[in-house]
């Protein structure tokens, strides 16, 4: 159980549909993802972070997110990630985060900027295991060739948030 044990959380509009990102009390993101219900986004965070109470509240972080979809990223590299992995996956999300607005980068390619060339299953894992989407950008993530590969939220969306960044 994390110290700060009060999470708090906000649903936002998006072209995508809703949007809500619940953050730590430090104002860490502890997950985000297109979806209203909060709770669909409690079960992606890990035992050890889990919050003991959750509340509603404006959060910077969803004025983040708007502003992503208003065409401007970089409110999004502002905020800390707050997940639990090992040191293979926090290298992961942290080489996602790297990745530019616009860009993609494969697997095998994320796996090679960890350090770790034959690791592209695990960079694959690492990705599926994100709970932060947007503010690490999983979606940017491609199998070799640049086709779509998985996308937790959906192949529908993955394809409109790349949509949307190429034309940004």
């Amino acid at each position: 159980m994390i110290a700060e044990n009060i999470a708090h959380y906000q649903t936002v509009k998006t072209p995508d549909g809703d949007f809500t990102v619940i953050t730590a009390s430090n104002g860490a993101v502890l997950a985000s993802g297109w979806t209203a219900d909060h709770t669909v986004l409690r079960a992606l965070i890990h035992p050890r972070l889990q919050p003991e109470q959750f509340c509603v509240t404006d959060t910077a972080a969803c004025s983040a997110v708007l502003a992503y979809y208003s065409g401007d990223p970089d409110p999004l590299a502002n905020f800390a990630v707050k997940q639990h992995g090992g040191e293979f996956h926090s290298g992961v999300w942290h080489q996602m985060r790297q990745i530019p607005f616009g860009s993609t980068l494969s697997y095998a390619e994320l796996a090679r900027a960890t350090g770790n060339a034959a690791a592209v299953r695990a960079a694959a894992s690492a990705c599926a295991r994100n709970a932060a989407p947007l503010f690490v950008p999983c979606h940017r993530v491609v199998r070799t060739g640049g086709q779509l590969g998985g996308f937790a939220w959906g192949m529908e969306l993955k394809k409109s948030i790349l949509r949307f960044e190429s034309l940004n």
